[in-house]
């Protein structure tokens, strides 16, 4: 997966984290806790003033995957594809 790409689904990420996050009935306090960042740090995310690291986007798949309501938006938004998957799985 080249740089370009990782870029593409980070901004897809962001753009739609707000409408993800709410799916889940998740807080932007309960959110940061869980990836590991700062309230202030999700807030950056969702209006687009701070870019997500990988490693930040690889952890909110994890955690929107796992749900399927968010795990269909995400396929459908194009956030998460196979090769995500196999990524995730390690192959």
């Amino acid at each position: 997966m080249t740089d370009m790409e990782r870029k593409e689904y980070m901004e897809k990420m962001a753009e739609n984290l707000p409408t993800l996050r709410t799916k889940l009935n998740m807080t932007q306090e309960e959110l940061a806790k869980l990836i590991g960042v700062s309230r202030s740090t999700v807030i950056m995310f969702e209006k687009k003033q701070r870019q997500m690291t990988w490693n930040t986007f690889l952890s909110l798949i994890l955690i929107f995957s796992r749900n399927a309501e968010t795990n269909k938006l995400l396929i459908a938004l194009d956030i998460y594809n196979a090769e995500l998957e196999q990524i995730l799985e390690g192959n």
